[in-house]
């Protein structure tokens, strides 16, 4: 019986895995448009991409142009990284599952014009890519299409000039607003084009093309007063390049940036933290607010997009006041650092570690067996994640039923994130990591919302994070 029941346990732990996965919410849809060969950072994030092709509904992979490369699109070279997980794709179902078949991914793989912004717009500029956007825009399907832009998005551009040209006014309307667009800065003239043409069109982007002043630059950039080990070339090596079959060997060194293109897609990701439809709600891509951007103060790049005020407000650039916990010798394990940090790059790399980890141990999936490799823990609330409280009330969250899959030892963590809710003052949450806290809502006059985080971290290799976003209405008494 005890040989039995040991052979048995890998079995229930990937069970048990599946059925959590199984009760996530609904994939989020995904188009990229992609100027792969203009820089190895697209290529590197496809890696990333298609290492979580069961937890993302990849619709289309489309190659285009930009102002870094106007003439030429590259589908061949989006294939080629697609046939690299057609060789792993199969032990990767071992750890989660839902992983599609490549020659499903491949059938995807479509490509836009090979003319630059604005050239590629207009009556006969129809391309593949564009009309596969349509096509998928008309699909019986009511969840939001995301469109994730690593490089130009003159074929969106082309597919909803269209849209407006041959449909309604009412189905037109219908179609746009199923869409959500995250433009990875502006890389052609198509962009802005865009936002002033669609007023409604939900678009997410840091505008212009001064890179040093984005969101989603904090990806790559090297934060002083941290570790930036996770985004070095040896840690890449080591954890991503080597040893890890034909999907890890197919991403290539950095040239510019690493992944700069990756954070398009990093808050659809279902983690317990992301929210898609909430971009001010902050998570692995970073947090964004929507507004009108104050043109006075944007700086102009050198790449020769148009550089020009907003007309609407857009989602875009937020910061948070954030201070790191580390590691304490005695007592209490963690404290809060003296360092702190108050701009929009923190709202994205303060998640860095956990992502980056995150994808060491899922490109570890690719060939290792389920009992060798690290799989996240898998927090559990006591308490609906949707909690109403009078003004001044004590309240407590449990969530001691917390497990992990593998067996691994884990840590929690709690806070509060105030930019997250309506009631901007930071709310004391106490103990830190305990199994569960107790927390006294502030005292307020009008209806507030916090946000409270709970973050378990496994002790396993690498280290894995999962968690759950408690929002607390407040009602005043």
């Amino acid at each position: 019986m005890k040989v039995i029941s040991i052979l048995l346990l890998p079995f229930l732990s990937l069970f048990l895995c599946q059925t959590a996965f199984s009760q996530t919410n609904a994939k989020n849809r995904i188009i990229v448009l992609s100027d792969i060969e203009a820089d190895p950072d697209d290529a590197q994030s496809f890696v990333r991409l298609l290492l979580y092709a069961n937890q993302l509904d990849i619709k289309g992979m489309i190659a285009t142009t930009s102002v870094w490369q106007k003439t030429r699109v590259a589908p061949e070279s989006i294939k080629k990284i697609v046939r690299a997980y057609k060789s792993v794709q199969p032990n990767l179902n071992k750890h989660e599952p839902g992983f599609p078949e490549a020659d499903e991914l491949l059938l995807t793989v479509k490509q836009g014009l090979p003319q630059y912004g604005m050239l590629g717009v207009g009556k006969g500029k129809d391309s593949e890519g564009s009309d596969w956007i349509i096509k998928m825009l008309e699909d019986n399907d009511p969840r939001p299409l995301h469109i994730a832009v690593w490089g130009g998005v003159n074929t969106l551009a082309q597919a909803l000039l269209k849209i407006k040209e041959t449909k309604t006014e009412s189905e037109a309307k219908r179609l746009i607003s199923k869409l959500r667009v995250y433009t990875i800065s502006d890389q052609d003239d198509s962009g802005i084009w865009l936002r002033n043409t669609f007023p409604d069109l939900f678009f997410i982007v840091s505008p212009g093309d001064d890179y040093g002043s984005t969101t989603w630059i904090a990806i790559n950039s090297q934060i002083k007063g941290i570790s930036n080990e996770e985004i070095s070339n040896k840690w890449l090596s080591q954890h991503i390049q080597q040893g890890h079959g034909l999907l890890g060997a197919a991403y290539p060194d950095v040239s510019w940036g690493m992944e700069g293109d990756t954070p398009s897609y990093l808050n659809l990701i279902q983690n317990g933290l992301n929210n898609a439809e909430h971009p001010d709600w902050g998570g692995w891509g970073g947090r964004y607010e929507l507004y009108k951007p104050d043109f006075s103060k944007q700086k102009k790049g050198s790449s020769g997009v148009p550089f020009e005020s907003e007309t609407r407000a857009i989602w875009t650039n937020a910061s948070d006041n954030y201070t790191p916990f580390v590691p304490n010798d005695f007592g209490r394990v963690i404290k809060l650092d003296s360092s702190q940090y108050n701009d929009n790059k923190a709202t994205l790399w303060r998640w860095r570690q956990d992502f980056q980890n995150d994808f060491a141990a899922r490109i570890d999936w690719c060939v290792t067996e389920y009992k060798n490799a690290n799989h996240p823990p898998i927090p559990v609330l006591k308490q609906p994640e949707e909690i109403t409280v009078k003004s001044g009330q004590g309240f407590g969250i449990d969530a001691s039923d917390t497990y992990d899959p593998d067996g691994d030892s884990f840590s929690y963590l709690w806070f509060n994130y105030p930019e997250a809710g309506t009631y901007k003052k930071a709310v004391n949450v106490s103990p830190e990591n305990y199994n569960n806290v107790w927390i006294t809502a502030p005292v307020v006059e009008k209806k507030e919302t916090i946000h409270i985080i709970l973050k378990i971290t496994d002790k396993g290799t690498p280290n894995l994070s999962r968690y759950k976003r408690i929002i607390v209405t407040i009602l005043p008494k």
